[in-house]
This record gives C-alpha cells, sequence and structure tokens, in this order.
C-alpha cells in the first residue's frame, strides 16, 4: 500500500515538475495582446450619437526596452465575425470613426500600453437594420503577437429603443405640485403623445393622459365604444361614436392629439394617422396645475377609470406636431427638443417616480409601487 502510495505520488510531482516547466517555456515566449475587451457592442438608436472606448497593449513580462505596436483597421476579419456569430454584417464606413492614434507604446518597466482611443460619431445617422462590424487589430510590433487576442470587434446594432413600461393596472401617475408650471401653462397649441398597451376594456372609461374637465385622452364613455380613443375637454368631447375607431388589445399603439387655437381644431392620431378631427372653441389649455385635480397618467376622476395596460413615451409638447413628426417618432425624441415641454419615457424599472427628462424636472409620482413591464420595442 505504501509502494502504490509512492508511485502515485512520484507521478504527482512528475506532472507538477512538466507543467511548471512548460509555464516557464511559455514566459520566455513574450507575446503581445489587447487587453481590453474582445467585443464591444453599440446599440444604434436615435438618443445614441457618439461612443469612445479605449484599447490598451499588453504583454505577459516586462521587457528591458520599450516595446511598440502599431494598430490598423483590419477589414480581412470581417469573415471571422461572421462566421462566430452568424451574422450578415457590413464594414463601418470610415465617416463614423476615428483612432486616437495607430501606434502604442508598452514602457519599459511596464507590461501594459497607455490607451490608444477609438470614437464613434453620427451613429444615430446610420440604418439600423444594419449591424456594422469595425475590426481594429495589432498589425504589427516588437514582440510576437498572440493570434487568439490580436483583434477587438466594435459591433452596432439597432436595438429595443424600450425595454421596460409601466403597467397602469389600478395605479396612476400624478404630480401634487409642479416644480416648473409656467412652459405648461397658457397653451394655444400643444400636442399629447402617449404608447399605450391596453389589456381590456372592461370598464365604460380608460384613461390615458390629461385633466378632468379640461382636456383628456381617454378611451370610452357612455353610450361610447369603450376601445375609442375620446378627447374630453371643457368645451365637449370629441369625436362621435364609432365602432370602426376601437384600438385592439394586447396591441401597442401611439396615440397623439394636437390642438391648434388658431384653426380651433382638435386632431387624433392613431400611429402617426390622423384618425379624427373636430372643432373646438378652447383658447388655451393649462396642464401645469397643483393639487389632486390637477395632471394625471392613467386616471381621471375617480381611481378605477385607470387604463388595464401598459404605458410609455407620454410627451407634451407646446406646438402642434405634424403628422409627419408624430409618425416619425413613436419610441423616442430628444430631450431637449423644440417645443418638448414634458417628457415621461415610463422606463425606471424600479420604484414608483416617473422622471421628466426635459429640463423642467416635473417627475411624476405613482399612487403605489409601479409594476414594471420588460419589452422590446419597435418589435422586429
Amino acid at each position: 500500500m505504501r509502494k502504490q502510495h509512492f508511485y502515485s505520488l512520484g507521478l504527482v510531482l512528475m506532472v507538477l515538475t512538466l507543467f511548471s516547466a512548460c509555464k516557464d517555456k511559455e514566459s520566455f515566449d513574450n507575446k503581445v495582446f489587447i487587453s481590453t475587451e474582445k467585443l464591444e457592442r453599440i446599440i444604434n438608436k436615435p438618443s445614441v450619437t457618439s461612443a469612445e472606448f479605449a484599447i490598451k497593449i499588453a504583454m505577459s513580462n516586462m521587457e528591458s526596452a520599450p516595446v511598440a505596436v502599431e494598430l490598423s483597421v483590419d477589414q480581412s476579419k470581417i469573415d471571422a465575425y461572421t462566421k462566430v456569430y452568424k451574422e450578415t454584417v457590413e464594414m463601418l464606413p470610415s465617416t463614423f470613426y476615428s483612432l486616437s492614434s495607430t501606434k502604442a507604446q508598452i514602457n519599459q518597466g511596464t507590461v501594459e500600453s497607455s490607451p490608444v482611443t477609438v470614437k464613434f460619431d453620427k451613429i444615430n445617422t446610420l440604418d439600423r437594420d444594419i449591424i456594422y462590424v469595425l475590426p481594429i487589430s495589432i498589425s504589427q510590433g516588437d514582440l510576437a503577437i498572440l493570434e487568439s487576442q490580436r483583434t477587438v470587434y466594435y459591433v452596432i446594432k439597432g436595438g429595443a429603443l424600450i425595454d421596460v413600461v409601466a403597467d397602469m393596472e389600478d395605479n396612476y401617475l400624478h404630480i401634487d405640485q409642479w416644480k416648473t408650471p409656467a412652459p405648461l401653462n397658457n397653451l394655444s397649441e400643444f400636442t399629447l403623445e402617449s404608447l399605450v398597451r391596453v389589456r381590456n376594456f372592461d370598464r365604460m372609461i380608460s384613461s390615458i393622459m390629461g385633466i378632468e374637465g379640461r382636456f383628456l385622452i381617454r378611451l370610452g364613455d357612455a353610450n361610447f365604444p369603450p376601445n375609442q380613443i375620446q378627447v374630453a375637454t371643457s368645451a365637449g368631447n370629441l369625436p362621435g361614436s364609432d365602432a370602426t375607431k376601437g384600438l385592439s388589445a394586447n396591441q401597442w399603439v401611439h396615440v397623439a392629439v394636437t390642438f391648434n387655437a388658431k384653426d380651433k381644431k382638435i386632431r387624433v392620431y392613431v400611429n402617426g394617422k390622423q384618425q379624427s378631427e373636430g372643432n373646438s372653441n378652447l383658447s388655451t389649455v393649462s396642464f401645469g396645475v397643483n393639487g389632486k385635480d390637477g395632471f394625471y397618467i392613467g386616471r381621471s376622476y375617480a381611481d378605477d377609470r385607470y387604463m388595464a395596460g401598459d404605458i410609455s413615451e407620454c410627451r407634451i409638447w407646446n406646438v402642434e406636431r405634424t403628422a409627419e413628426q408624430i409618425a416619425n417618432n413613436p419610441y423616442e425624441v430628444s430631450p431637449t427638443s423644440t417645443g418638448l415641454v414634458a417628457y415621461w419615457k415610463c422606463n425606471e424599472g424600479s420604484g414608483s417616480i416617473a422622471k421628466d427628462y426635459t429640463a423642467n424636472g416635473n417627475d411624476l409620482t405613482a399612487k403605489k409601487a409601479v409594476k414594471w413591464t420588460q419589452v422590446s420595442l419597435p418589435a422586429k
């Protein structure tokens, strides 16, 4: 038994010795490699205009002199990326990126270089249906190159513009005291927008957004289809009842309502197309109203008039948006867009606050903890 143990111990020692010898042999084979991430993904969406990354070069052991390395855009690696990720891609055009330098140096006494910066610009002008790849490789250096870590891939791909939304089932968002009410008051023209997905229309009225008795977007009314959009104002409600204008359950719909005192018109848009139009004697409307009778998302008059479904991208503009503008931006707009005075994306994913993404800072608070729903919009 002791003899068997002796032979086993001897075998272990021999393996350890061989492993150590191999490790020592590899340490003499000092190679340069990219030490930062080898795959960086950038989401192509309207709000992403630029991105910046750092490339660092490293080696296993210090050398007695500085080690110089050159970097270059390596189009030959496109095929390698395609084979691994099974995606049809295109080379990123040179007008969309720049390198701070094509040279890097590992100074004596260190094992890693200072960073080379890769900058991407005008990302949101790229086609979202195309996957763009920029491979950058170590092209040459004073030492041999570790092939498996020679290249970094930057991938620009259209992704979800919206990945989480707020569920308004038995809930609402409200502001009791406006931080900056002036931009939302005395509006002689405006546009209200919201992206909604209603699960059911099992109540007479489902509220979307606005102020009861002033200007409110809702679904349904007495003797009115519970799935049709109605605009309820202090000067009357419109449009008329029309069963052909009902929204479908469990489908995302972009709803927009515009008003302009000059032509006395209220227009209703569904998914960027005008659905209804009516006359109104309104002169101005104020939404920055404090207190319990003020502005709500998901409530009007009473708590039981909630909207049974999800909501996102709630906006108030102090201009009448055109049909083209409404149709072009259902999922996202820049918070600094001209005329945008309130913007609640309802995408926080936790908590009970819906942030106002404009500089006005008029955040909304939920009646109770919000149920946040994971989504991927627009759906491919």
